[in-house]
């Protein structure tokens, strides 16, 4: 099935002007039909939710076209890209570490605060 740039919007619940801002910067490259509009595929959908995964997970837009030109250039780039993929994992696993660290400093501030109220409305009795 192909979409056109409205109903590939509403979709991938990207704007039109990403999409097209996406499509100048080399990261879709839609079909042209007689009429030289843009249509979309169920591929394109596919490959849309993959760079929204990648944007959500913290890798630059600058990573994301160089994966995109990779892409493009078929099989021969496999290895390149799951080299990518393998160092943004390790990125985002230290986030992830890092998150945690937060996270239990925060628990600890917040049951210090449950402590402090408790202790406050004992004292109160």
């Amino acid at each position: 099935m192909d979409y056109s740039i409205g109903e590939f919007s509403e979709l991938t619940g990207l704007g039109i002007h990403t999409l097209r801002y996406y499509e100048h910067e080399g990261l879709i490259v839609p079909m042209r039909n007689a009429s030289n509009r843009r249509r979309y595929s169920d591929k394109d959908i596919a490959w849309i939710d993959f760079i929204k995964r990648l944007k959500a997970t913290g890798m630059p837009i600058k990573e994301i076209k160089q994966y995109a030109a990779l892409r493009a250039k078929g099989n021969a780039t496999l290895a390149e890209r799951l080299e990518m993929l393998i160092q943004h994992r390790q990125s985002l696993n230290e986030q992830i570490k890092q998150l945690h660290e937060h996270e239990s400093k925060l628990d600890e501030k917040i049951s210090f605060y449950r402590q402090e109220i408790e202790r406050s409305q004992c004292n109160t009795l």
